[in-house]
């Protein structure tokens, strides 16, 4: 029997709209407790199989959750039980948590640098051991977690009866010299074999040798395996973990290096922008991330809009790109705040490959890696601030980056905007849901179409670059 075409295949039924609810928060604050700028979380991440979830805050620390509804992890009772009742939201419990980055000083360039934790991402897991990657401004580090049977003293191997007769001989057989604490003697003693360490007549009074317990509790232990730290000029804005399980990417508004994971010595510079003479600048890189399957692939993003594949095996220094998938206005659409609003804050590649998810201040673009004319799909969020750019422009909110993601069997994406509203969008054929949610506890409660912004600042560079400057 001939297979079908693609076009005489019936379409895939639409899945149905999710329903949401509120499941779970972390780091809750107490009645009256002020929220401490060392605790607001800055970086998080699940891993592949989401089991595990990671978050880091401007303190320098991470923390991790493990899942506990998972159902390798219950017993035969529960697993039979689960079988004929609907499934539960996921549940998470603390794991533990370990200081990641501490606050340094660049003295050659007289520049504090930051604890915070920009980004975190999840290396390949081995003999129940968990791998991650963290990285502030300037420095990333690579972390094991690993479960740990905790050793302790439980006594002091000194018995006191034997102690007491031990020193009765000692002290008969060395009554002519002096005395040291713990049976010592100050004269040398000539029996034994190296004249360096003298061992008294008798022996020792006491010798106190701890006894070493292993429990049987197992505890989580973080060891930093590697600092990969000088490779960068500017900030770090992405880390990307490579689908070989031995190299990944950073990359900084100007240059994507590549590291091997069990060398912290050297980098190789793979992407460089930068142009000879600064004022020539016209671009920053924003975001870049590996393909999730092919070790040789790597998409990265600029602030003009611009997402760019490169193929590792074409050259040492990839300055030509494969494919670049771009947007272009209609002629006569530009206005001043075109290219700023175009500049994208982030990329995700789909689960499958064959698909980038990226974001821009006003939209949500999926892109086909075989099709590079334009997106497959456009989604609007910020739409109703529109009218509001000039406003958005003058106290900087209009530079403010979102981070964007897709579910695992791809059939929906998600992103964030102000009130702590959070956007999902269904990207399959016929799928029309678009959900509005706020993170909080009440997420029903009426949502306010534009709020007030505090003023923000990026580095000098990225903001002069997309004023035109």
């Amino acid at each position: 029997m001939d297979p079908k075409s693609p076009d005489d295949r019936p379409e895939a039924a639409a899945p149905q709209p999710l329903e949401w609810r509120f499941a779970q928060v972390f780091g809750e604050r107490g009645a009256g407790e002020d929220v401490q700028e060392v605790d607001i979380i800055s970086a998080i991440e699940f891993d592949k199989s989401g089991d595990h979830l990671a978050t880091g805050d401007r303190g320098g620390r991470v923390v991790l959750f493990e899942r506990t509804d998972a159902r390798g992890n219950a017993s035969r009772t529960e697993l039979e039980r689960q079988d004929y009742s609907v499934p539960r939201h996921p549940e998470f419990r603390y794991k533990t948590e370990f200081q990641s980055h501490e606050p340094e000083f660049d003295y050659l360039k007289s520049l504090e640098i930051e604890e915070k934790i920009n980004k975190i991402k999840w290396g390949q897991t081995a003999n129940n051991a968990l791998f991650i990657l963290s990285t502030n401004d300037k420095t990333i580090k690579y972390w094991k977690v690993q479960d740990k049977k905790v050793k302790r003293i439980s006594v002091m191997n000194l018995d006191t009866s034997q102690s007491a007769d031990n020193g009765t001989t000692s002290s008969s057989s060395t009554s002519s010299s002096r005395g040291l604490p713990n049976g010592g003697s100050s004269e040398k003693s000539y029996n034994c074999a190296n004249n360096d360490l003298p061992f008294p007549p008798g022996g020792y009074a006491s010798l106190r040798l701890p006894v070493v317990v292993t429990g049987q509790e197992l505890n989580p232990v973080a060891r930093c395996r590697r600092v990969y730290a000088h490779a960068h000029d500017y900030h770090i804005n992405s880390i990307s973990n490579n689908s070989d399980g031995e190299t990944f990417i950073s990359a900084d508004d100007l240059r994507i290096n590549l590291w091997n994971l069990e060398i912290n010595s050297q980098s190789f510079n793979i992407v460089d922008v930068k142009p000879a003479n600064m004022e020539d600048l016209t671009e920053v890189i924003t975001c870049a991330e590996f393909h999730p399957t092919h070790c040789n692939t790597l998409a990265y993003s600029s602030s003009k809009g611009a997402i760019r594949l490169i193929d590792l095996r074409q050259s040492a220094l990839c300055d030509n790109h494969s494919k670049l998938f771009e947007e272009h206005e209609a002629p006569g659409s530009k206005s001043f705040f075109t290219e700023i609003i175009a500049s994208v804050s982030d990329i995700k590649f789909a689960r499958d490959g064959r698909h980038i998810l990226s974001r821009d201040y006003m939209t949500l673009k999926l892109w086909d890696l075989n099709m590079d004319s334009g997106p497959v799909a456009t989604f609007q969020v910020h739409e109703h601030l529109r009218p509001k750019l000039c406003d958005l422009y003058e106290n900087d909110s209009i530079f403010d980056k979102f981070e964007c993601c897709l579910s695992g069997d791809g059939h929906r994406l998600a992103t964030g905007s102000y009130s702590n509203l959070f956007r999902v969008f269904g990207c399959t054929s016929g799928n029309t849901e678009a959900t509005t949610l706020e993170a909080s506890r009440n997420p029903m409660r009426r949502q306010v179409a534009n709020p007030t912004r505090p003023t923000r600042t990026l580095t000098s560079l990225t903001r002069a670059v997309r004023r035109g400057k």
